[in-house]
């Protein structure tokens, strides 16, 4: 059974920093790109970074500079470090785990975790 569960929302004053986490199990972990979603109340999911399997990273254009991805291998887990958070940041967080092959695209998605800037 696949699970991608995410860790470190909260609640942050703009200016402030949070670090996500993203664990995955059932999966292997290496082999799968990673990315990070956001979708606020009555807007679409938005992409917001992506990390792949050799490393790669890019970010949307709203975070860059400001968001790092990471991911530890090791740990299973993917990380999203955001700094300088805005109210305009504030969504529920969702990670993803994405496998594209020759013949198929295999997406699995968590359950997310709130990031709310207000001060």
């Amino acid at each position: 059974q696949v699970q991608l569960v995410e860790s470190g929302g909260g609640l942050v004053q703009p200016g402030g920093s949070l670090r996500l986490s993203c664990t995955a199990s059932g999966i292997i972990f290496s082999i799968n790109h990673m990315r990070w979603y956001r979708q606020a109340p009555g807007k679409q999911r938005e992409y917001v970074a992506i990390i792949t399997t050799s490393g790669t990273t890019d970010y949307a254009d709203s975070v860059k500079g400001r968001f790092t991805i990471s991911r530890d291998t090791a740990k299973n887990t993917v990380y999203l470090q955001m700094n300088s958070l805005k109210p305009e940041d504030t969504a529920v967080y969702i990670c993803n785990s994405h496998r594209p092959t020759a013949r198929s695209v295999t997406d699995y998605w968590g359950q997310g975790t709130q990031v709310t800037v207000s001060s």
